[in-house]
């Protein structure tokens, strides 16, 4: 038995940590669509264009990234379950910083203060899953942190919009604050189960090599990194632009491009669920994760043409958002593995940071990158970009793969 994955595990204690560890990763993703869904009442009340609305979740994603980094270091020294509490306390403030901005200056300001407590989720769950739960069942647990983070994104639009149509976007951004202090008691009602802190660190520790950052020169690292920001570009075009992108591009209704929104992301969901039941299956995760970017870049190329009538983008939009999400699980073992093969288990919290804030900086440079575009009216040219870089992502985690396996 060793500390890291404890083969003694009782299945109920997994299933307790699995659970609620993806309740939290789902109030993270809840709070990355809290902003996107208001951008048109946004735009209204602060005069606002499409590029200086998007540089609302740039900002977000920018201090997330770098604070996902740092927040690896103080996760291998503090625990994960404590940094994720700090981190779920800081997005419920955030929310109520953006219900009380009366200017643009204070929503940049707001993004910070959700963009740091958003840090913290990826180093903190995946030590928390690596740590507590059962290596058999660690495909599965992958499964269900991505899962529950892409019905999140799912919930967050339609609450959003619900509350903002009917009370105001304020009102809207004071509901997700609630929604996070209810993820926040749910952590700490369950603390016991889910500390990794005093039973594990004293024995990780003696494991650790080459230094802090001695994972920084390890070429598979950037590699995952590079991965990420790529992958995760592609998903930040459409987050933030998707609806009013094929209202006008193809001339359907904002509700119907809304729906191939929501399509993507339940997509999304069923293709995690369906990439759980695959991700143990030896040590081939890269070459299915190309495979599936390869599927969905085929969606995006389709999208882009033109050519395909406005009633197919909904059916296209939750193809391609099935082959994105049944990677997942795929992903995140091969990270693991990366991981593992160089450093052991005593960097989970820095190796998973800094990797996985490959997300923050995709999601970040998505808006800055296409915003421009769709000012310009250019809405295909923002399709392309998305086909062209999931084709590139392709090579990275071919690349993952292959030296992972060598190392």
């Amino acid at each position: 038995m060793s500390a890291a994955n404890p083969a003694a595990a009782s299945v109920r204690q997994d299933a307790t940590v699995i659970s609620v560890v993806g309740f939290a990763h789902g109030t993270s993703h809840f709070f990355h669509f809290v902003i996107p869904p208001l951008f048109l009442w946004l735009m209204r009340d602060f005069s606002l264009n499409f590029t200086q609305v998007g540089a609302i979740m740039t900002t977000f994603y920018v201090v997330s990234g770098i604070g996902q980094a740092l927040a690896g270091f103080a996760v291998d020294r503090f625990g994960g379950m404590r940094v994720l509490c700090g981190g779920v306390a800081l997005l419920s403030l955030g929310g109520l910083a953006y219900a009380s901005a009366q200017s643009y200056g204070m929503l940049l300001a707001a993004a910070m203060v959700a963009g740091l407590g958003n840090s913290v989720f990826h180093p903190a769950d995946y030590t928390i899953m690596n740590r507590r739960v059962s290596t058999q069942r660690l495909g599965h647990a992958f499964s269900v942190h991505g899962l529950s983070g892409t019905l999140g994104w799912a919930a967050a639009p339609v609450f959003v919009l619900a509350i903002a149509g009917t009370m105001g976007w304020r009102a809207a951004c004071v509901g997700a604050s609630i929604v996070g202090f209810l993820a926040l008691g749910v952590l700490l009602s369950c603390r016991g189960v889910l500390d990794d802190s005093s039973r594990h660190l004293p024995q990780i520790a003696a494991k650790r090599e080459g230094g802090s950052f001695a994972f920084l020169g390890v070429g598979v690292v950037w590699m995952c990194f590079a991965f990420f920001l790529i992958s995760v570009m592609a998903f930040g075009a459409l987050q933030n632009f998707a609806p009013p992108l094929f209202e006008r591009a193809y001339g359907v209704t904002l509700a119907f491009a809304t729906s191939a929104l929501t399509a993507y992301l339940l997509g999304s969901a069923a293709g995690t669920a369906t990439g759980g039941f695959f991700a143990t299956g030896g040590e081939r995760e890269d070459r299915r994760v190309a495979m599936s970017l390869a599927a969905a870049a085929l969606c995006a190329v389709a999208l882009a043409s033109g050519s395909v009538p406005g009633w197919s983008v909904v059916a296209l939009m939750g193809c391609m958002g099935f082959s994105v999400g049944f990677i997942g699980p795929s992903r995140d073992m091969l990270v693991r593995r990366a991981a593992t093969s160089t450093f052991g288990t005593g960097a989970f919290g820095r190796v998973y940071g800094f990797v996985y804030s490959g997300i923050d900086a995709g999601l970040a440079l998505a808006p800055l990158a296409f915003g421009p575009l769709m000012d310009a009216g250019r809405y295909t040219q923002v399709l392309w970009g998305v086909a062209l870089l999931q084709v590139l992502a392709i090579g990275t985690a071919l690349g993952v793969g292959s030296r992972a396996r060598s190392q």
